[in-house]
């Protein structure tokens, strides 16, 4: 019972199911309760606002008169709703004809064709052809911002945009400029878009009246893999996903949990997640041959950097990680940081300005520019200002590090200077030996969050060359050292970090699911700045 003495639940009908709800609980969502998806346009379940502008949601309640929209009816005890009743069908199909009568038949080049809502229920009422002989109505396209184009003769007028901006961001740059046919979405006079998460109107828009200006004609729904990432811009760890085509990243959109990122993600995150696998790579094996660095196979590179660490011993030394490298990675380095007595890395993060959502507390672009120094700390990592100048003797260990700023003869007075990483710097052809990785994009692994929230991420691309996952090289560099077996998913290489890694205890990789779970215990807060 609810403390006002009202009952905390209602429970209704839907097409003839029982069902127990929330009380406030709006139809629309009640029927997902029992699998049906009631038909909408203006409804999405991330703006709070329910305006019934699209009446495509209209359903039948018994005993009552007339058709009812369902995204703004609540349920209510005893009641009794049909969605799909010849009368609600019938309104429906009045619904698509109309919006139908001036929208253009450009379905073969519209970037939305495959994932538009307007296109699927059309084709579900069978409204293929239209009754009305006269001309539609043009309106041409118009750029709203620096990257996003606005197609007026495709809009629905659902309004989800305009709610996104006012009601979520808290920004009211859009409005519904004119009215009846001749209605278009356009900034308020005088104002511009330019906020931070405006690319969310794209995500929103159920038809194809908001394109990302890169994006355009670039693939279409059936071209593209998906896969369900996190995004590496900063500690909030949105969840996204991945589309990619012909191995290349086109197109990121936020993946929903409540926990984190709720349904959205910042524009920022949005472009450096494109951006993250372009560039040159590093691809091959490298080992020292004299005064030059030599490709070799995995099998030879391997053998001869676990016979240096073998000779070498507890030699101590220096260590430079990257706290963008994933759990995994970070665990296994620091196994063979370990072998060789260096006691701790370090680890640098950029930082930038910072933007928040005003009615997401959890989502928020952070200043720190990277995805795991929360992780990059529980492995030994130390933070710092400066890159070390890599000027000692003993070890020294480079995970991903870019090494800007360092100088001309980083790493040459090292016993050893091993450098593991998805790119060469300059400063990595000092190296003694080369171990080529695959960025984030091209592996599973987990990141842990600014909130000590462990998030899995899935392969999206195939790495270049002969570059693997950070995790499945340096297992097999210890198991050549006698210490474990060399793993070749990333399950078994959690289930090892859980085992060794208290913080991680009680974690499984299954257990994670795609939303995540906190790591019981974990102080996540990245180490204290080092001047």
């Amino acid at each position: 019972m609810a403390e006002n003495g009202a009952k905390a639940t209602v429970t209704l009908m839907i097409d003839g199911v029982e069902v127990t709800v929330p009380r406030g609980t709006r139809v629309i969502e009640a029927a997902e309760h029992v699998g049906v998806v009631v038909p909408r346009y203006c409804y999405h379940p991330g703006i709070p606002t329910r305006p019934a502008q699209c009446r495509m949601c209209l359903v039948e309640v018994e005993g009552r008169p007339k058709l009812e929209p369902s995204c703004t009816l609540q349920a209510a005890d005893d009641m009794v709703v049909n969605t799909a009743s010849d009368t609600a069908r019938t309104a429906r199909q009045s619904v698509i004809e109309f919006l139908l009568v001036n929208h253009p038949l450009d379905c073969p080049i519209c970037d939305a064709a495959g994932q538009c809502m307007l296109q699927d229920y059309a084709y579900v009422t069978n409204q293929l052809e239209s009754r009305v002989d006269e001309p539609k109505r043009i309106m041409g396209r118009d750029r709203i911002s620096d990257d996003i184009l606005y197609f007026a003769d495709r809009c629905v007028i659902c309004t989800r945009c305009v709610r996104f901006m006012r009601d979520v961001a808290e920004d009211d740059s859009l409005i519904v400029a004119q009215r009846g046919d001749k209605a278009y979405i356009d900034t308020f006079p005088g104002r511009e878009l330019d906020n931070p998460f405006q690319g969310n109107i794209v995500d929103v828009c159920p038809v194809g009246a908001l394109v990302h200006e890169d994006f355009v004609f670039k693939a279409r729904a059936w071209d593209m893999d998906a896969a369900a990432s996190v995004c590496p811009g900063c500690p909030t760890g949105c969840n996204v996903t991945i589309d990619t085509k012909e191995n290349q990243i086109v197109r990121v959109k936020p993946r929903h949990n409540a926990a984190v990122n709720s349904w959205w993600m910042c524009d920022y995150g949005r472009k450096h997640l494109v951006m993250t696998n372009r560039g040159v790579r590093a691809e091959l094996p490298l080992i020292r041959d004299g005064d030059r660095l030599r490709p070799v196979d995995w099998a030879t590179a391997l053998d001869w950097v676990a016979e240096k660490i073998e000779a070498l011993g507890q030699c101590g030394g220096s260590a430079v990680v990257s706290p963008d490298a994933s759990n995994e990675n970070l665990f296994y380095v620091r196994q063979i940081l370990e072998r060789l007595g260096v006691e701790s890395a370090e680890f640098r993060v950029p930082q930038g300005e910072t933007a928040e959502l005003p009615t997401v507390p959890t989502l928020k672009l952070r200043a720190d520019r990277a995805a795991n120094a929360a992780g990059a700390g529980i492995f030994g990592g130390r933070r710092v200002d400066r890159l070390p100048n890599g000027s000692g003797a003993g070890a020294l260990v480079v995970l991903d590090d870019a090494l800007e700023g360092a100088p001309e003869d980083f790493g040459e007075a090292a016993d050893f200077f091993l450098y593991i990483g998805t790119r060469l710097p300059g400063a990595a052809r000092n190296a003694d030996a080369v171990l080529p990785i695959a960025t984030f994009a091209e592996m599973d692994g987990t990141y842990t969050n600014f909130e000590g929230r462990v998030q899995r991420f899935h392969q999206a691309l195939t790495p270049p060359g002969l570059a693997r996952p950070g995790w499945m090289v340096l297992s097999r560099v210890l198991a050549r050292l006698g210490d474990g077996a060399a793993v070749n998913d990333l399950r078994s290489a959690f289930a090892r970090m859980a085992t060794d890694a208290p913080a991680f205890a009680g974690l499984t990789w299954d257990g994670l699911g795609l939303k995540g779970a906190p790591a019981a215990g974990l102080a996540a807060a990245p180490a204290e700045v080092d001047a």
